[in-house]
């Protein structure tokens, strides 16, 4: 069973490095939630080095400006590492005519790569970086668009593993949506994203290029998400500090306050254990 803790301050002398999720555990798309911030910076100050592990399809130069408009701290963080970076390489791997699924502001995620963003009828792969207009779209939307790309038997490389994220006091579907539906019909996915292990041998991999000689006994996760931030770090066999206020709250919040067997119940369906939990980072 899970461990509540009040703050992460309580815990920090256990582990020399964290993963930490961004959206979700560091804002909501619209604000930065000031306490986490502050939370990681004391945590570096007291010696851990943090590594922001997202599943923004933007690549982390594009990722950093965005957190910091939001008001997350420079000082909350030692490196980012994106679903758009560890993306690029298999999108580097794969035929140079694709079709683009996103919006613009996701197209840096093809930027310096030698691809070429085709029609459907010419593309030799599919690329989705999320929904073209994600305010007012669904996955449902692009169901007669992907069938027509699965039929034609394309692999669909998914930038964005996560079905929904926070916006606000909102869920907003993501990449992650259309490459459910897209397997559902049968058409093959390629994802590096969380829960899958590329992104989290690449945050290890900047992790020792700040500090050397860590065990991944000392390596802490925290996310909100439970199908990509919980099930990829337990899988990778890190212990995991689950937020409990983020994309799951529905199961079992009530009028503000968590209902702990309501809490242990999900997690116990979901077949995860996090070590710890709290409602938000602080």
């Amino acid at each position: 069973m899970a461990k509540r803790i009040q703050s992460f301050r309580e815990i920090t002398d256990q582990y020399d490095v964290v993963l930490c999720d961004v959206w979700g555990v560091l804002h909501n798309g619209v604000e930065a939630f000031a306490q986490a911030s502050e939370a990681l910076a004391q945590a570096r100050a007291a010696g851990l080095t943090v590594v922001l592990i997202t599943n923004s399809p933007r690549p982390r130069p594009g990722v950093k400006v965005q957190i910091r408009g939001l008001g997350v701290l420079d000082e909350a963080y030692d490196r980012i590492v994106t679903s758009g970076d560890v993306t690029r390489s298999l999108i580097t791997a794969g035929p140079e005519k694709i079709y683009f699924i996103g919006a613009r502001k996701d197209e840096a995620l093809l930027e310096g790569l030698g691809v070429e963003a085709v029609s459907a009828e010419e593309a030799g792969i599919v690329v989705c970086a999320g929904l073209r207009n994600d305010e007012k779209e669904t996955a449902d939307d692009y169901r007669a668009e992907l069938e027509t790309l699965a039929a034609r038997h394309l692999p669909f490389i998914c930038a964005n593993p996560d079905l929904v994220v926070e916006r606000g006091h909102r869920l907003i579907p993501c990449a992650g949506a259309l490459a459910k539906l897209y397997a559902e019909m049968g058409g093959s996915t390629l994802i590096a994203g969380k829960p899958h292990r590329p992104i989290y041998e690449k945050s290890l991999e900047e992790a020792r290029e700040v500090r050397d000689g860590f065990d991944l006994s000392r390596v802490i996760a925290i996310g909100d998400g439970m199908p990509t931030d919980v099930r990829g770090a337990e899988a990778f066999g890190l212990d995991v500090l689950y937020i409990s206020g983020g994309i799951h709250a529905k199961e079992y919040v009530k009028d503000g306050t968590t209902d702990e067997a309501r809490l242990d119940a999900f997690l116990a369906r979901e077949q995860a254990t996090p070590k710890w939990w709290m409602p938000r980072l602080q």
